[in-house]
């Protein structure tokens, strides 16, 4: 009898198109899902006939209380190496094995500068203007050559922001808890003495940190209101890291010229939430890593999952 393999997520329906399932497809049957599914009564009945879970990033949790309710849940597969909503206890206790998949940096770094140039030169609102006929030029770029880039987080993401934003020109800081002058000289970019100097300082700030206990709200209303009212902010890193509220009162109030956020509280967003309508708000729904070199990495590391633990392997485990 063969396996049945759930892909959750797969929004745009290419999971079997842009990677090869033939190698496990004698064994497995896949069924890929198109819509998400939030409430934990409906997913543990959509996935109770499946004996694979192959899930995108952290979209979906995967508390103890779900894995309790699969009884045929014998695999998970997570994109990515780093998943903080499933119970690893909880799998383990179950018979679960859990296993990730490589997941590249490169499509976060491109999207945080189409975030940051769309909002630098009013990209969205001159294309809609052009489009239906309205005013010929209505906004005034703001320049990048000469102006400062602050970046939380120099790791492997914010470091490569970094060197395109030398290579604009700019003049980069960083600040994180741990980053050191020796490394931020490395990567060629100077140490902000404290995050406070760097929102006071900087006229396009962006988020790179992890989200964890240190850095939830790390950006509330007294730090946001640090920024220039000429200020750029783009988080592509994690919503909570950034008070949404706060946020959302400082876009209102023309405190800071716009932002650019990839992320938000409540994902995918409602569709009466405030972040749809947001003035200043230049919004994407999560596509850091939605790009087809790593979506191929993800499906066809999926199968190969899959493949080992059918072969009594399993490899890329987690945590």
């Amino acid at each position: 009898m063969r396996l049945r393999c759930a892909v959750l997520d797969d929004f745009q329906r290419v999971a079997t198109e842009l990677a090869d399932w033939s190698p496990v497809t004698d064994d497995v049957e896949v069924v890929g899902f198109d819509t998400h599914i939030a409430d934990e009564d409906a997913l543990a009945e959509a996935l109770a006939g499946f004996d694979i879970v192959v899930t995108l990033r952290e979209r979906v949790p995967f508390p103890g209380s779900l894995i309790s309710r699969l009884p045929r849940l014998k695999l998970l597969v997570a994109s990515g190496m780093r998943n903080s909503v499933i119970d690893y206890a909880a799998a383990e206790a179950h018979g679960v094995t859990v296993c990730g998949t490589a997941s590249s940096s490169t499509p976060p770094v491109e999207l945080t500068w189409a975030l940051l140039l769309g909002l630098a030169r009013g990209i969205v609102e001159e294309s809609n203007a052009l489009r239906a006929g309205g005013p010929w030029q209505s906004t005034v770029g703001a320049d990048l050559h000469g102006r400062r880039l602050g970046l939380l987080g120099l790791g492997k993401i914010g470091s490569r922001v970094a060197h395109i934003g030398l290579a604009f020109g700019m003049h980069v800081s960083a600040w994180s808890q741990n980053l050191t002058k020796e490394y931020a000289d490395e990567v060629g970019v100077a140490l902000a003495p404290s995050k406070e100097d760097l929102l006071r300082d900087s006229d396009f700030v962006s988020v790179h940190l992890a989200l964890g206990d240190r850095t939830r709200g790390l950006l509330g209303p007294a730090e946001l209101a640090l920024l220039k009212p000429t200020a750029y902010l783009v988080n592509t890193s994690r919503a909570a890291i950034v008070d949404q509220d706060a946020l959302l009162a400082m876009l209102h109030a023309g405190r800071i010229a716009g932002a650019g956020v990839d992320v938000f509280d409540l994902e995918p967003l409602p569709a009466d939430h405030p972040m749809r309508t947001a003035p200043r708000l230049l919004a994407t729904p999560h596509l850091g890593y939605v790009s087809r070199a790593n979506y191929r990495t993800y499906y066809g590391q999926a199968v190969e999952n899959i493949q080992a633990y059918l072969a009594g392997s399993p490899v890329r485990l987690l945590p």
